[in-house]
């Protein structure tokens, strides 16, 4: 570990919890009109819906689809799906908005402060550049720098994303490591030659979630949390 010098971290469930708050505004937004719907169910819905369009959306950097859009869109299928019909355009875009409002776990600001003392620390999101400065200085979250999908035309994980991180950072694939609760944005790294640790996030969908939590020796780490991996890399 001792040639690595910089982190590249997922954000949406791996740095930040997205389900309390967007759970949470939607109930708020719903205002006691939908009593019947379980918003838990709705939010995990709309997160696998956006991963399917992220997989899906063809993209470029001259034909750009921002993120905000891609859950604004599919916000309206879904609402749709559940048969919950009486939301306003401007109750959607406000919750649409949710995503921008993402809060950390608990460890993650205290962890990233340990290992700033020693690595750069970088986001690498598919999530708007927007999107993931509002939400780091919402939650204060200690980036030397933020990388997304629309600053290179691709999302994760086309190589594209990680290459070009590197390439920013001015260092090579064997010094740095990226860090994800999501195993094929990891794997995606590590065919690359990127140093790789798995963090573990078991309420990254709720308490009645099911999020994939089993380490795995491919990854060179496997962590419980921020903390735990500030102490593994020795900060």
């Amino acid at each position: 570990m001792t040639t690595i010098k910089a982190l590249l971290f997922d954000v949406q469930g791996t740095a930040t919890d997205f389900h309390t708050p967007v759970t949470a505004a939607a109930r708020r937004i719903s205002a006691g009109r939908h009593p019947d719907t379980d918003w838990s169910a709705v939010v995990n819905d709309w997160r696998a819906a956006y991963f399917r369009l992220v997989d899906t959306t063809p993209v470029s950097r001259e034909n750009w689809v921002s993120v905000h859009s891609i859950y604004r869109d599919s916000l309206d299928e879904l609402l749709s799906d559940n048969r919950i019909g009486d939301v306003s355009a401007a109750e959607r875009d406000e919750l649409t908005l949710a995503w921008q409002q993402l809060i950390p776990w608990p460890d993650t600001v205290g962890g990233m402060t340990r290992l700033k003392q020693r690595y750069t620390l970088a986001a690498l999101s598919n999530a708007d550049v927007s999107a993931v400065i509002n939400l780091s200085k919402l939650g204060g979250l200690p980036w030397d720098a933020v990388f997304s999908a629309e600053m290179f035309g691709a999302f994760k994980p086309d190589p594209i994303t990680y290459r070009t991180a590197a390439q920013y950072l001015g260092l090579d694939a064997e010094q740095i490591m990226m860090v994800a609760s999501h195993k094929y944005d990891i794997e995606a790294a590590a065919a690359l030659g990127f140093r790789t640790a798995f963090v573990a996030r078991p309420f990254e969908y709720g308490a009645n979630g099911t999020a994939d939590v089993a380490y795995d020796n491919k990854f060179d780490l496997n962590a419980a949390d921020f903390a735990d991996l500030a102490t593994q890399l020795g900060c």
